[in-house]
């Protein structure tokens, strides 16, 4: 049984930090592309960040230096280091675990609000 567990959204002052973790089960974590992708309100799911079995990364544009995303294969988890963050980073933050169409397995999100 595959699980994604993800942990350390909450409350954050603009232009402070958060760390989410993402804790996988069940699949060979190593292989795995993992995510970060979030929803905001009314809005469609978003790809945030994403780190390949191999080590490259990718980013949105609109984290694009401030976040940063890592894993620790030997933990099978994955992080997202968030960094002056702003208003429009409030979301559900979603961990995704993708390796295949069939092998393709989402967490069950952690809120971020980002508010003075």
């Amino acid at each position: 049984q595959v699980q994604l567990v993800e942990s350390g959204g909450g409350l954050v002052q603009p232009e402070g930090s958060l760390r989410l973790s993402c804790a996988a089960s069940g699949i060979m974590f190593s292989t795995y592309a993992m995510g970060w992708y979030r929803q905001a309100p009314g809005k469609q799911r978003e790809f945030v960040a994403r780190m390949f079995s191999g080590g490259s990364t990718a980013y949105a544009d609109s984290v694009k230096g401030r976040f940063t995303i890592s894993r620790d294969n030997g933990k099978n988890t994955v992080y997202l280091q968030m960094n002056s963050v702003k208003p429009e980073d409030t979301a559900v933050y979603y961990c995704n675990a993708y390796l295949s169409r069939s092998r393709d397995y989402w967490g069950q999100g952690t809120q971020v609000t980002v508010s003075s």
